[in-house]
């Protein structure tokens, strides 16, 4: 499931006990794995969720929502993978929601999270660009 952290399904926030019940009943229902990601990045807005997850026993998978800016370098992903795994997660998704990752920041990004942290990746592009399936095989 693609959860976006705090906003659950919608897009306004809920209260944590909300997303606790929420993931309960999700989990009960069937489903195992959950993508928790927030549009701004924000580990914060992430937490409740993925702890929830995590406490009814389903896969809690953090999620990096690429995206390009002056702020968004290198260095601004390795400490969102670092925050997200100190919440505790079972992996990491890198979600080029926006298809604008290109094949070299695929591999450096990549390349840097696998050197530093021992945790799944999985890299979901999409091909808005054209750059999609280089970006996936230069990420290999």
């Amino acid at each position: 499931m693609l959860l976006r952290g705090q906003n659950l399904l919608g897009y306004r926030h809920y209260a944590d006990d909300v997303v606790e019940r929420f993931v309960e009943r999700a989990v009960k229902n069937g489903m195992d794995v959950f993508r928790v990601f927030d549009a701004m990045n924000d580990p914060r807005n992430m937490k409740a969720a993925l702890q929830a997850v995590r406490s009814h026993g389903a896969h809690a998978q953090g999620t990096l929502s690429y995206t390009t800016s002056p702020a968004h370098t290198l260095q601004t992903w390795l400490d969102l993978t670092e925050q997200l795994l100190e919440t505790g997660v079972d992996s990491i998704a890198i979600k080029d929601m926006s298809g604008i990752l290109t094949p070299m920041a695929a591999y450096e990004l990549v390349s840097e999270i696998k050197k530093r942290f021992e945790v799944r990746l999985h890299l979901h592009c999409h091909a808005t660009t054209g750059m999609a399936e280089m970006a996936l095989l230069k990420a290999i």
